[in-house]
């Protein structure tokens, strides 16, 4: 049998109690049950960042354009040319002409400040699918003096209207008259509801017809800017420029990395910051191991003296130990992962039935941007997790093991 061979069977037979139960010991046990559950942890939360980013960046651009090219007043005056070019410019797969200003929703003695777009809906679907989001009406119904306004649901909920009541729409741009400045406005029929997911977007977004908030804003054949659909979202910040360019400047150039980079950074810095924190439970359920080895190298004096008096060296008493530190963590880590990733998958039911018995919902809309709780498993993530806590267990057997392999035969069976 080789040498290697025999370590490797002593060292798996010591996780054992005794041959009498053949079970794993409970000290071992003990030791694998908190390396696993701290390996599950970890991936649990990093799998809801993970989810958490990307049902953030999914339900943002399923409103919000890869990039948007506008005047550097606020206007852009010739823009047919423009919007032609752009949408034979390499990288581009669509354009599309916009017109956005603040403004207030009246509704009976309600009111509410709202984020109005004019947009064209035959080109708007070149850059985003809003279809899929409404939940009544069309984005066809948003014509040329149709004076159709299409709302966000929780907009509409805290006005309190539905499809085919009409509200009253101001802009803060006004009209001067002799009993002083009167702000512009002009009634809407509500034709449809809009949800994104997004309590930020669903609580502020008006969508009518680009030609109607023209008049409105008294803008004549000028709008705000031009709205990029992109082959690579990735490649927006180069694309957005080199597209700038090719039109010939003078434009103000913004994309999604830059216009939502606080969500991103903060997903970001939150998921390091959490890694960090439960890496520390993962350290010290690693380092459980520890006394778990102590104890067994204790209970083993005898073995090693016997051991020893057969001929195995020093090196050879600290591989045995080594290995069964080794399967300890290997069999904690194995355990945590399939415990984590199978929460993780299922996490949004679980969290459903929870609320469901306790009677309220963990996440606020208004707070988190979204109402469920979405997880991701991400294969580098639960690969570094591995790594990080397989380190950190081989570390924790180096100490036992040494002392093991310290130990002197006469003196180990002097007092048996």
């Amino acid at each position: 049998m080789r040498r290697s061979w025999y370590e490797g069977f002593v060292g798996v037979r010591y996780l054992r109690a005794s041959p009498k139960r053949g079970s794993l010991s409970l000290i071992a046990g003990i030791a694998i049950f908190g390396l696993s559950l701290g390996v599950a942890v970890l991936i649990v939360v990093l799998s809801v960042m993970n989810g958490f980013e990307e049902v953030l960046r999914t339900r943002i651009l399923s409103l919000t354009a890869h990039a948007s090219i506008s005047g550097l007043e606020g206007r852009m005056h010739d823009w047919r040319p423009d919007v032609a070019k752009l949408e034979h410019f390499p990288g581009v797969a669509g354009a599309a002409p916009y017109i956005e200003e603040q403004g207030m929703l009246i509704h009976g003695e309600k009111s509410s400040g709202v984020l109005l777009r004019g947009v064209l809906p035959g080109a708007e679907r070149q850059v985003v699918d809003l279809q899929p989001h409404l939940l009544s009406g069309r984005l066809d119904s948003l014509t040329d003096g149709s004076y159709r306004i299409i709302l966000g649901q929780a907009l509409a909920e805290e006005l309190g209207v539905k499809v085919g009541d009409r509200v009253v729409l101001l802009v803060a741009l006004g009209d001067v008259t002799p009993v002083g400045v009167i702000p512009r406005m002009r009634a809407f029929e509500v034709s449809g509801i809009l949800s994104i997911g997004m309590y930020e977007y669903d609580r502020r977004i008006a969508l009518v017809a680009m030609q109607d908030a023209a008049r409105l804003l008294r803008m004549g054949g000028d709008v705000t800017g031009i709205r990029l659909k992109l082959d690579d979202m990735y490649a927006a910040p180069r694309l957005s420029r080199a597209a700038a360019i090719a039109i010939g400047g003078d434009v103000q150039v913004q994309d999604w990395t830059k216009e939502h980079a606080n969500f991103f950074r903060s997903i970001a810095i939150t998921k390091r910051i959490l890694f960090f924190i439960l890496s520390l439970m993962v350290a010290v359920a690693a380092f459980n191991i520890v006394s778990t080895m102590v104890m067994v190298v204790k209970d083993k004096r005898r073995d090693i003296a016997i051991l020893r008096t057969f001929g195995s060296s020093p090196r050879s008493i600290l591989t045995i130990f080594v290995v069964q530190g080794s399967l300890i963590g290997v069999l904690g880590i194995l355990a945590g992962v399939l415990l984590g990733v199978l929460v993780a998958v299922n996490l949004q039911g679980l969290v459903h039935g929870l609320e469901h018995i306790v009677g309220f919902k963990f996440l606020d809309a208004r707070v988190y941007f979204m109402s469920d709780l979405p997880a991701r498993v991400h294969a580098l993530d639960v690969a570094r997790i591995c790594g990080f806590a397989f380190v950190l267990a081989c570390l924790s057997t180096l100490y036992p093991a040494a002392r093991a392999a310290r130990l002197l035969p006469a003196e180990s069976l002097r007092n048996d």
